[in-house]
């Protein structure tokens, strides 16, 4: 035990300096360390959610594609019929196949791994076999057709429903004239086998091969890759014989026999060919080793690896895949929102550097006082660094540490490496801000300083340079985004300088702010100076002669409110885009259609459906055809008020419903004004007679026919004499192929009608797509107005109910579950998750610097306000002195930060294509664009204002409660 050592009397006892800061000022520790804990956790989750989300969409590419286009099928006809009969059999046997198998799974490499349960290996008969026994299937009196295939472990894949699993007795070579099989649950229900049955495949110049079907067999797996690589195995088809749409039907089905049975196919003329199968298993498989995985496809597919496996099988082996194809449709969809992700993670990002750094700043300014003394007193520089240093890191490094174990918990899916970096990043940045920011300001040993207010100080010229720096660089990352765009990043990750151009902008706006928030501030002041009462003026002026490190709050605030304001920007535009592409397809709220027609009285009995409001009908025919050539249109005959109000209600191609009755037209395009209803259909022969002469909008005449866009006549069948054009709603590109000249268009039925094209829209609820004609119903033949279509207002809608209220089998579609199916890849939902929190974050951010700013300045409100206290200031003057002292910045920054994000989103939209990320669904209709969300945009600057006010109030209701003694006491800490 070692002796306890007495300090002498005089001698000074050093105190800790970290141990000492801390128990002085516990609270801006912890608020530091909340602050990186929670910067930290955001940084490291970032990356790992992107691959989460990267994978995970690899992931569904593969299983939503195929499985015969993304299993790797090796294939090898049968030996040369040169070699003698026993080597041929034996090439089919189960023991050679599987030694062939195994050096095939043996080629397979990193980081592609091959699904051992779906992958298979066996024999088929290349070419399908007629088999002529009677109690068949005929569909058009055409005998059936069937494939031999002779696939391993048949019986881990299927159960027995019926009957039992095929076996093979004996030796069975090409010469055996009886085998059993077992065939499917479906291809026994339409091919009519049962058990016991016997099917007589035809033999290669022999007699037939008798067939016993001994099971029906359930797969267990029927998606797996093991039936759907072949899915002819499970399923049969209803094949055409030839290629006429009249050519007669027959049914193809698979006869599964055992793999012991194979040598029998040589006996028939079926081309027997040896199979081996190779399922992907991408559930280990990371998005970010995808260059790896491509090039161990192509290895197989014809590279080193498939030169082996015609050594170890055949030298005529060919190996065929599409997974190829599915990872590049992969790869593209992802480099396509790769850039859209960097925008949020960069501006995120940002948002939190620049508030990690303001909170470093006004630290420093905090203890301004206390550091300009150690260095009077004889600091270095590098010892005061080093000092403030180890006190920010010794809460800093825990709170990191903290927030990337939290990370790793939370998403434990993806790369650490990443993580670790992110939170490294920012747990040195806490680490540096408040020891640079000092060093940079206490260079030279100084007490005293002249006024630095945000009235009379002046920018430096560093400062200007730094600036205009800025402004150069985000005005080519803003030139760059707008002609460049975020969908030409194929191939790439991202620009990083164009994914920082709303951050860019905003830091702009908030230096051109920061230089001119004097000007208001001196103009207030002059308004006020002739005001009763001392408090407008005492804040004004105490606004004023704030420092100017006072106004970095300024910047975080900016900064963050057009972050959040961009992302809400976006994912508003990727809800409003999928609410257009879903209206574009359904037309209405759902859309009940039967190309054959509806039964009668099925819009009656859909009203009657719970949530239906209203139903609109149309017919709606694909036959058309303008001046009876070979060209059709969609043509759709409704009832022109109905159908007006719902294009209004709907907001899609409103129109007036008077100008498409046909009642309100004559031939000479004037009202008729005995009202009577004019028809511009012809009957008879389907052919019109008479010139039918008629004038268009324009005062031009046209003979039965239309001017073209070059303004040449168009000849064609005419209506009847005298009777009226009726006049039609059409889309742009019709209307500009046809013009607004009457014109003839000749129906499925062989009628004729002559139309004129009165209203030009882009899109209406009947037809989908970007030609049609919309015409009254009353001026068409009964033949042609049958309802097709029934266009279904309302909420909370039901296809099912739907489907059953309008009998048959209709097809129906809700524009509910459209819209969902955009949302499909968790690429587009990840990125859209991503911006959701990009805008939590930068609100969040923003209400974190004001209450940082807020802080930092409460010692100095409070004392002030106890020293008024004491010269008669009442509580209720002291808590107007308080908000009006901090209305002004919040004011300033709410209203600056709001018309920043408004100008970023115009100035970035025409470079922000969010179509990728809205619609999933290839194909899809309408295009996204980004537009301003308002709540995004007003909510989080509303916010600020109101916790202005709030920590403003509570301020002077707690120096209330503790009075004024305590504040003025000697020695006070601020």
């Amino acid at each position: 035990m070692r002796p306890h050592r007495r300090t002498p009397l005089g001698t000074r006892v050093p105190a800790p300096w970290v141990r000492t800061r801390l128990r002085v000022a516990p609270g801006v520790a912890v608020g530091l360390a909340l602050l990186v804990a929670v910067t930290a956790f955001l940084a490291a989750v970032c990356p790992r959610v992107v691959d989460r989300a990267e994978d995970a969409g690899l992931r569904r590419a593969v299983a939503d594609a195929e499985a015969r286009r993304t299993t790797v099928q090796v294939a090898a006809p049968q030996l040369n019929p040169g070699f003698s009969p026993e080597r041929r059999e034996a090439a089919l046997r189960p023991g050679t196949l599987r030694r062939q198998y195994a050096a095939v799974l043996g080629e397979v490499r990193r980081p592609l791994a091959a699904d051992r349960a779906q992958s298979s290996y066996g024999v088929r008969t290349a070419t399908p076999l007629a088999v002529p026994d009677a109690g068949l299937a005929r569909p058009d009196n055409v005998p059936p057709r069937v494939v031999l295939a002779a696939q391993n472990d048949l019986a881990g894949h299927a159960r027995p429903r019926s009957g039992r699993l095929p076996r093979a007795t004996g030796t069975v070579t090409a010469t055996t004239r009886a085998v059993e099989a077992a065939v499917t649950t479906e291809t026994a229900e339409h091919l009519r086998i049962e058990v016991g049955s016997v099917i007589h495949v035809p033999g290669a110049d022999r007699a037939p091969l008798a067939v016993r079907v001994t099971g029906i067999l359930a797969p267990r797996q029927p998606e797996g890759a093991y039936w759907e690589a072949q899915p002819l195995l499970r399923s049969p088809s209803l094949v055409r014989d030839g290629n006429s749409p009249a050519a007669p039907t027959y049914w193809l089905g698979a006869l599964l026999l055992p793999p012991q049975a194979a040598p029998a196919m040589l006996g028939t003329s079926g081309n027997p060919v040896r199979y081996w199968q190779v399922a992907p298993d991408t559930t280990r498989t990371p998005a970010h080793a995808l260059p790896e995985l491509r090039s161990a496809v192509a290895t197989l597919e014809s590279g080193p690896g498939h030169g082996r496996i015609r050594d170890a099988v055949d030298p005529d082996a060919v190996t065929e895949t599409d997974l190829d194809t599915v990872l590049d449709d992969y790869e593209d969809l992802r480099s396509r929102i790769a850039p859209l992700v960097s925008v949020a993670a960069l501006g995120t990002g940002a948002v939190a550097l620049v508030v990690l750094l303001m909170a470093g700043g006004l630290a420093a300014d905090r203890r301004r006082a206390e550091l300009g003394l150690l260095r009077a007193r004889g600091a270095s520089l590098p010892g005061l660094a080093g000092r403030l240093l180890a006190e920010t890191a010794v809460v800093a490094v825990p709170a990191g540490a903290l927030g990337l174990a939290a990370a790793l918990w939370a998403v434990p899916h993806g790369r650490s490496a990443y993580a670790v970096a992110a939170a490294g990043t920012v747990t040195l940045l806490a680490c540096l801000a408040l020891p640079v920011r000092a060093a940079a300001r206490h260079r030279t040993a100084h007490l005293h300083t002249g006024r630095e207010d945000v009235v009379s100080a002046r920018p430096s010229r560093r400062r200007t340079v730094a600036e205009l720096t800025l402004l150069v660089l985000a005005a080519g990352a803003v030139e760059a985004l707008r002609r460049r765009g975020t969908s030409e990043g194929a191939g790439t990750r991202g620009d990083a300088l164009v994914s920082l151009a709303p951050v860019l902008v905003a830091v702009i706006a908030a230096l051109v702010l920061v230089r001119l928030h004097p000007l208001p501030l001196r103009l207030l002041t002059r308004a006020t100076d002739r005001l009763r009462g001392a408090v407008v003026s005492l804040a004004l002026a105490r606004t004023s002669r704030a420092s100017v490190s006072a106004v970095l709050p300024l910047l975080a605030l900016l900064t963050a409110l057009t972050t959040a304001a961009f992302g809400g920007s976006v994912t508003s535009g990727i809800g409003a885009a999928r609410d257009h592409a879903a209206l574009l397809t359904t037309g209405a709220d759902a859309r009940v259609e039967s190309t054959s027609g509806l039964r009668a009285g099925a819009a009656e009995r859909v009203r009657g459906v719970p949530g239906v409001e209203e139903v609109t009908t149309a017919a709606l025919t694909l036959e058309a055809k303008p001046h009876d050539g070979p060209e059709s249109v969609p043509l759709a005959a409704v009832s022109p008020d109905a159908y007006a109000r719902l294009a209004d209600r709907v907001h899609l191609g409103a129109f007036p419903a008077r100008t498409l009755t046909a009642a309100t037209t004559t031939p000479d395009g004037s009202a008729r004004p005995d009202g009577s209803s004019g028809s511009g259909r012809s009957s008879g022969s389907g052919r019109s007679s008479g010139p039918g002469r008629s004038s268009g909008p324009d005062g031009s005449s046209g003979s039965g026919g239309s001017a073209g866009p070059d303004g040449a006549s168009r000849s064609g069948g005419s209506a009847g004499s005298g009777a009226a054009p009726l006049p039609a709603l059409a889309s742009s590109a019709v209307a500009h192929r046809y013009g607004t000249a009457p014109f003839p268009v000749r129906l499925a039925d062989g009628a004729h009608v002559t139309v004129r094209i009165a209203l030009v829209r882009e899109s209406t609820p009947a037809v989908t797509g970007t030609e049609f004609l919309v015409v009254d119903r009353s001026g068409l033949p009964s033949a042609a107005t049958h309802p097709t279509t029934l266009l279904v207002t309302g909420s909370d809608l039901d296809a099912a109910a739907l489907r059953r209220a309008a009998g048959g089998s209709p097809g129906v579609t809700v524009r509910a579950q459209e819209r969902a199916a955009y949302a499909h890849s968790p690429l587009q939902t990840g990125a859209e998750h991503l911006y959701t929190a990009a805008v939590a974050a930068g609100a969040g951010y923003a209400l974190l610097a004001l209450l940082l700013a807020l802080v930092r300045a409460a010692p100095e409100r409070v004392a002030l306000l106890a020293r008024l206290r004491t010269m008669g200031l009442t509580r209720a003057q002291g808590r107007r002195l308080l908000i009006l002292e901090s209305l002004p910045q919040a004011l300033l920054a709410a209203a600056g930060g709001t018309l920043t994000g408004w100008a970023a989103v115009r100035l970035l939209s025409p470079g922000i294509d969010l179509t990728t990320l809205a619609l999933a669904t290839p194909g899809a209709a309408g295009v996204g664009h980004l537009r301003t969300d308002p709540v995004s945009l007003l909510l989080p600057a509303l916010a600020v204002l109101l916790l202005t006010v709030a920590v403003a109030a509570v301020q002077a209701w707690v120096t209330g409660r503790r009075g004024s003694v305590r504040e003025l006491r000697v020695g006070e800490r601020t």
